[in-house]
């Protein structure tokens, strides 16, 4: 297997070698995609069920959180929690098996996305704005959010991770095969995949390939504390910022809450030994090709046209120009411009919206929406897909189109400023997302 040395190694830097425990047979009705996706599409996830029906399937041990304002929340998580147990005794699952997994994941859109599934210490992770940890929010954390999917977690047997960390991984040389996740790529091919499957809704196939031998994970170690000493310099930051949350932070923040809950819970002296100190997550580098930014656009509620271009008109010099069609609207938001630009879409209306105000879009625009909801936070939803908001901006529905986010800068940016706008970004498109497949016991 490997040494003491590289564990302790790897929990100095927030890394935990995770037990990880897999099903039997993994079909294309066990990985089902994050809940946090098609938040206003019911049909989406009926067609999931469907597809998954009569199968072990992950959709039993998560709540959509489509979903999450239903009156029957509180039995259905007690159901999950019952499922959860099931796969445990009944022999849809394996025992659990002490390693990484290196994954690749070819979606619609790309090819060979890699990743690698760890535990991370959420001893260094903390979601508030001034907080510098070494596992960092990329985006504002929403606390009235989290509650329900602290109540999912809470007493739940298994956690099965959605969660994306983005390392700053780039080579000195220019040489990608210097990269952690490539290199891992030429290990996985020496030996045979433990899963290998397509991936419903038409969302492309993922393989994983356990990484436990002592040569890799001395690899993995070296790699990461090489990362690690280098952030302080390369940010120009007292501490040292080694992971950044680049999708899941409701749940990595919930996760945490779990973790403080036990943690003050517990009588003795230190830290107490338990499993929900970590967290499974991906791992992922923002400089595989495969990950392009996308933006997260506005679905705002119970307002018109003219109402929601009233509000925008406090945009530093606000500009705004009619258009006949969605799709010469679309087209016009992706261009380049000295600013900012954001489509609207409303009543059967278009218009492109300017400010002379530059950087991520959200900065300037999600405090006019956090005004206009401040009573009701409903009234403002965040849709990953153009098609979607499109078809969802009508009656009194207004979409707002926001520009293409460019990933490079990312890191600095966090490092020097914290937390952007919640919703400042998406990686990938909806059916890029990650799917759940892989499994941690938690009790």
């Amino acid at each position: 297997m490997f040494n003491m040395s590289c564990k302790q190694r790897l929990n100095t830097i927030g890394i935990e070698v995770p037990s990880v425990i897999l099903p039997k047979t993994a079909s294309g009705a066990w990985p089902v995609i994050a809940c946090d996706q098609f938040t206003q599409d019911r049909d989406y996830w009926e067609k999931a069920k469907t597809a998954a029906e009569g199968a072990p399937s992950t959709l039993n041990m998560i709540i959509p959180e489509v979903f999450l304002s239903d009156e029957n929340i509180s039995q259905r998580i007690s159901d999950i929690h019952l499922t959860m147990k099931k796969y445990l005794s009944d022999g849809t699952l394996e025992k659990p098996r002490l390693g990484f997994i290196y994954t690749e994941r070819d979606t619609p859109y790309q090819k060979k996305r890699r990743g690698l599934i760890a535990a991370v210490d959420l001893e260094q992770y903390d979601w508030q704005p001034n907080a510098r940890p070494l596992i960092r929010s990329t985006e504002g954390t929403v606390a009235e959010r989290l509650p329900p999917r602290m109540d999912i977690r809470r007493g739940a047997p298994l956690e099965l991770p959605h969660v994306l960390l983005l390392i700053d991984d780039d080579s000195a040389e220019g040489n990608d095969s210097d990269c952690l996740l490539p290199r891992l790529g030429e290990f996985a091919q020496k030996k045979s995949p433990v899963y290998d499957t397509q991936l419903m809704m038409d969302s492309g196939s993922v393989k994983g390939w356990f990484i436990d031998s002592e040569n890799e994970i001395s690899f993995i170690t070296e790699k990461l504390e090489e990362l690690f000493r280098r952030s302080v310099t390369r940010y120009n930051c007292e501490k040292p910022f080694l992971f950044a949350v680049g999708d899941g932070n409701h749940s990595l923040a919930a996760a945490k809450g779990i973790w403080e809950e036990i943690k003050a819970a517990y009588k003795g002296e230190g830290l107490p030994e338990h499993p929900c100190r970590y967290a499974l997550a991906e791992i992922e580098n923002i400089y595989d090709p495969a990950i392009q930014f996308e933006p997260i656009h506005r679905l705002v509620f119970d307002i018109d046209y003219d109402g929601i271009v009233s509000l925008l008109s406090a945009l530093p010099g606000f500009s705004c120009q009619s258009f006949k069609s969605a799709e010469e609207l679309a087209e016009a938001v992706r261009q380049p411009f000295d600013g900012n630009l954001f489509g609207v879409i409303c009543g059967g209306r278009y218009a492109l919206v300017s400010t002379n105000l530059g950087g991520i879009a959200t900065a300037s625009l999600q405090p006019l929406l956090d005004e206009y909801a401040k009573n009701d936070p409903l009234l403002i939803e965040y849709i990953h897909d153009e098609a979607e908001v499109l078809r969802l901006a009508v009656g009194k529905n207004a979409g707002i189109l926001l520009p293409p986010v460019q990933k490079s800068g990312l890191f600095d940016t966090v490092a020097r400023l914290g937390p952007l706008p919640r919703k400042s970004f998406s990686m990938g498109h909806s059916a890029e997302k990650r799917f759940y497949f892989e499994c941690r016991q938690l009790i």
